[in-house]
């Protein structure tokens, strides 16, 4: 199966774009400090049966380009059979060219499975026969492919409630790799979602009592919380979506908000947002006193089509990119945290690009002696991950802030092959840097540019996240 499109020297252009990947760039470990990895697969070092259970059934990325490819949900995300899956996705390869899936399909076939072909309706059920022979062997479960990536930590989304035991069981072997949990703390403020009484009732019966007062319910957070720090935890995760206002008007009570919630009185969206805004100070404090790092995606329009929001569930691949953020709160929010002394280190991450020059400058808003980047202008998120997206959130950072303290890529991803993404930003980062020594812009200086580079990958992101 010959092809050769994906070269040792991919993406690289220039002799220093080369010398900085190969000798500095392509061996480092890799931190992977947000992604949907399922703990449980980690746990069980997990034997995926084919290539369409590791690589396509849970992969939004992929099911949003099948859907406009017109592929029936039912072949997306239904009752297809995996295999029947696997070739729609076949079928619908070949359209992505010039999409960022085109590129990473390519690399995984090529760094996973020695596929050098380009994948299509012809060499289909060879690929499909020669992966799923490799699965069986034990390099090819779940935590051997991830070491193929060289990956050291990765730190999965958990909710409040969830179960961190397998966290635990898969550092525990010994594989070195460290599996932590990151707090995805959407539940905790999603009071108007129709299943936030279900949810709140569970997390009564883990505390131990009935909740039914706010400060009953930050007890039994705090107390949850806990057994996040018992399990390594070392980062927090919001997602403000398009639209999210922080509301620090006064003359509100929180805790009677929350009281008229719990008893179904009509509680309107001004209030929802002030018990919001209460919540997440209480919160990202809580974050600053246990020295976590604070996530916060922003920008996603999540309600588009019920009819997918039906069919594949709420993280189906279908939202698309909100409304840019609303500046004034989100300063608001940073601002009240540093003046009570709890300002946790943060990280920015836009679905809207309209953002990007905003985030960048606010990492020099906000500051901590001797905290190298406090704040960061995240990696390019979902809809900006792509060639031009990375491109231009390395552009803008280094125009408004420090390139040298930045933490790199990572994942976002459902799919230990989507670690192809941390090989894929720093071909990318090695060859912007390349160009810029060799238009003159840079000095060519290895020991400069070795320790940037390494700095970015690698260094940084571990400084930042577990404080070595």
């Amino acid at each position: 199966m010959q092809s050769n499109f994906i070269q040792p020297d991919f993406l690289l252009q220039g002799k220093t774009a080369v010398r900085l990947y190969h000798d500095v760039a392509a061996d480092l470990p890799v931190i992977d400090y947000h992604n949907h990895l399922n703990p449980v697969h980690l746990a069980n070092n997990k034997r995926f049966e084919n290539i369409a259970q590791l690589w396509v059934t849970e992969d939004p990325y992929k099911h949003r380009a099948m859907r406009i490819n017109g592929i029936a949900e039912s072949g997306v995300s239904g009752k297809a059979a995996e295999k029947d899956k696997y070739l729609n996705w076949v079928n619908t390869f070949p359209k992505t060219i010039g999409n960022p899936l085109f590129h990473w399909t390519c690399m995984e076939l090529k760094h996973i499975f020695g596929i050098d072909a380009l994948l299509s309706e012809k060499n289909a059920e060879e690929v499909w026969d020669h992966c799923n022979t490799l699965l069986q062997k034990d390099d090819f479960r779940a935590i051997g492919l991830l070491k193929k990536w060289n990956t050291e930590i990765v730190c999965t989304s958990d909710d409040l409630l969830d179960d961190l035991a397998p966290h635990l069981q898969a550092t525990a072997g010994k594989e070195g790799l460290a599996v932590l949990p990151s707090l995805r703390g959407d539940s905790l403020i999603a009071f108007e979602a129709p299943g936030f009484g279900d949810w709140l009732q569970k997390l009564s019966l883990n505390a131990g009592s009935s909740i039914q007062t706010l400060d009953q319910y930050k007890a039994a957070i705090l107390q949850q919380i806990e057994k996040f720090v018992s399990a390594g935890c070392r980062l927090s995760d919001h997602s403000l979506d398009g639209g999210f206002l922080f509301d620090f008007s006064e003359g509100m009570n929180p805790g009677n908000l929350f009281s008229n919630l719990l008893t179904g009185k009509p509680v309107l969206p001004k209030e929802l947002a002030v018990l919001k805004t209460h919540l997440l100070v209480f919160l990202g404090k809580e974050y600053g006193r246990l020295g976590w790092v604070m996530q916060l995606h922003i920008g996603a329009q999540r309600y588009t089509s019920s009819r997918l929001r039906k069919l594949a569930g709420a993280a189906g691949g279908y939202a698309t990119i909100g409304n840019s953020c609303n500046i004034d709160g989100l300063c608001a929010f940073l601002d009240v945290l540093e003046q009570d002394g709890f300002l946790p280190k943060t990280i920015l991450y836009t679905l809207n690009p309209a953002d990007n020059a905003a985030f960048a400058t606010l990492t020099g808003s906000y500051a901590q002696d001797g905290v190298p980047g406090k704040i960061q202008f995240g990696p390019a998120w979902w809809y900006n991950d792509h060639y031009e997206g990375m491109h231009q959130q390395l552009l803008t950072l280094s125009a408004h802030g420090l390139l040298s303290h930045f933490i790199g890529m990572t994942t976002d991803s459902r799919s230990i092959l989507s670690f192809s993404r941390h090989q894929y930003f720093r071909r990318l980062l090695c060859n912007l840097v390349g160009n810029w020594v060799e238009e003159g812009h840079w000095p060519d200086d290895p020991v400069l540019l070795n320790q940037l580079v390494q700095d970015i990958c690698y260094n940084n992101a571990l400084k930042f996240i577990v404080n070595k």
